[in-house]
């Protein structure tokens, strides 16, 4: 008898196909966009221009570090004017 090595990625592939995916938050990047993963099969999506759920490749994990990086630095910009108002 051939016996197939059990394969443990399958499983959680398998449980997503059947019940579907349970996405957590897993990087806020701004108000609006963030990065999602799976819990059971690791799968990452972000949030596209547009709004929709789209997977995360290379390109838009590069978008989204600059997009937080801008984001990060207004922030910081936009804290710093209001505590100056709020002194005088």
């Amino acid at each position: 008898m051939n016996n197939t090595p059990y394969k443990p990625a399958l499983l959680p592939k398998m449980y997503c196909g059947v019940f579907g995916h349970n996405f957590k938050v897993s990087k806020k990047v701004t108000y609006h966009v963030s990065e999602y993963t799976c819990s059971h099969c690791k799968k990452q999506l972000t949030t596209s221009s547009n709004g929709a759920l789209i997977e995360l490749t290379p390109k838009f994990k590069e978008i989204n570090n600059i997009l937080e990086r801008i984001h990060t630095s207004r922030k910081n910009r936009n804290s710093k004017s209001e505590i100056l108002i709020e002194n005088l």
